[in-house]
């Protein structure tokens, strides 16, 4: 679904009144119910992932982790079943995943006397058994758990779902009968950065010539787009020509701007593809 600047602005500004949870998502699905929901949660998702960034420097001070640990400490103390960590991640407006990686590191540091590896505190989050302390361990899945946004779950789901969107592609091109060079076979031939498929005969899409096709399954907003087109779309751009990014929960139509520099930008996969059996068979 395509959004104009100004419908997605009014969205935007409305996620940057209410809280990040569960009930403003049902609040912001009525808000604008003409809107697609996968839409809307993929807006809300990349607009609180905005919003942490912007605070995440000053949640991860020595006093923020000093003062978020001894809440910590003092909550479990008074009532180790109460959900003190989500609860305090709340309070302060900070994810519960991250809150939970702040105090499990902080945790670990006090119980080995030295600095966790990053490995093994992502071990812990993904599996919270690991944990040698029961009351962090339920601490710290209740604050994965109930996070729509960040933590091990969320990128497990991510994950699917790009691979599921993948596949769709996939089966579309085969459907088409278009050749095709998948991105795992790229990697294989030597080359870092490939999009998921190259055409190995090239196709026309409203008049523009495609040579590969990327798959997002994610809205299209301006920064996420432009984060994209300077780490990935011209260097394919560069490598292999003009092509087709599918933004599979729309973007904002203004970003829609580079067609005629071989970046072209649609919302679904295209019906009126032209290939050159069928260019020539009209001739």
């Amino acid at each position: 679904m395509k959004l104009s600047k100004a419908q997605y602005d009014e969205i935007a500004q409305f996620l940057g009144r209410v809280q990040p949870t569960r009930q403003s998502l049902r609040q912001l699905k009525e808000k604008f119910p003409s809107q697609s929901q996968s839409t809307l949660l993929s807006i809300f998702s990349q607009e609180y992932q905005k919003q942490i960034k912007r605070t995440h420097a000053k949640h991860h001070t020595a006093e923020a982790i000093e003062t978020y640990y001894q809440r910590y400490l003092n909550g479990v103390m008074r009532n180790a079943a109460a959900p003190v960590l989500l609860e305090l991640a709340n309070e302060v407006d900070f994810a519960p995943s991250l809150m939970a990686r702040i105090v499990l590191e902080r945790f670990l540091q006090e119980k080995e006397q030295a600095i966790p590896s990053k490995t093994l505190i992502n071990s812990m989050l993904r599996d919270p058994s690991q944990i040698p302390d029961g009351v962090l361990a339920n601490q710290v899945y209740q604050c994965t758990v109930n996070d729509c946004c960040y933590g091990p779950l969320v990128d497990c789901i991510k994950h699917a779902i790009g691979h599921e969107h993948e596949v769709l592609l996939r089966e579309m091109l085969l459907e088409k009968n278009l050749s095709f060079i998948a991105e795992d076979q790229l990697r294989a031939k030597g080359y870092d950065k490939t999009p998921d498929f190259i055409l190995e005969v090239p196709v026309a899409v409203e008049g523009h010539i495609i040579h590969w096709i990327e798959s997002k399954a994610s809205f299209g907003d301006e920064s996420s787009h432009q984060a994209y087109l300077q780490d990935q779309f011209w260097s394919y751009w560069n490598r292999f020509g003009p092509g087709l990014v599918i933004y599979w929960y729309g973007f904002i139509e203004e970003l829609d701007c580079h067609r005629e520099r071989g970046i072209l930008l649609k919302d679904c996969f295209p019906t009126d593809i032209v290939t050159l059996r069928h260019s020539m068979a009209q001739r």
